[in-house]
């Protein structure tokens, strides 16, 4: 006679903490959306990186954001494919936007908050905080009440 195994929990892969990131994620636990910003040229740097992609000053300096935007756009997830994201099964459907921001830069993240069929293009969204683990806050964005895309 066999015994089953109960099944483990799948963890969703979580960011890597490096000291070049770290900054963001120390305001990320306080509710704060911060980005570096060159110096230099006023480039917005996204992903944090230690020189400016479009100068290659190392002048950089972590700006807050007001976490205020737009939904340019996005894709609703139905189904989970391959091994690697089996721990987002849970959340299907879920969805993945590229968020304007009303400072200029885009920001790749989830909408939350509202089902996957009240996300639209031009929604606008504020971010809010996920608690992924203990001391790692995710930024994620909902709808502003009463946001209508224009």
């Amino acid at each position: 006679m066999t015994m089953a195994t109960p099944e483990r929990e799948i963890r969703k892969p979580l960011p890597e903490i490096t000291p070049v990131t770290q900054p963001f994620w120390e305001a990320a636990a306080k509710g704060k959306l911060v980005m570096q910003r060159c110096s230099a040229c006023r480039s917005w740097i996204w992903c944090p990186r230690p020189a400016c992609v479009e100068c290659g000053s190392e002048n950089l300096r972590w700006t807050p954001l007001s976490g205020h935007g737009k939904v340019f756009a996005f894709t609703v997830i139905r189904e989970v494919v391959g091994r690697a994201l089996r721990g987002f099964a849970r959340d299907i459907p879920y969805v993945t936007a590229w968020i304007d921001l009303d400072e200029g830069p885009r920001f790749c993240s989830n909408v939350v908050e509202c089902s996957a069929d009240q996300v639209a293009i031009g929604m606008d969204v504020e971010v809010v905080f996920e608690e992924a683990r203990q001391g790692v806050f995710l930024p994620k964005f909902r709808p502003l009440s009463g946001s209508h895309p224009e």
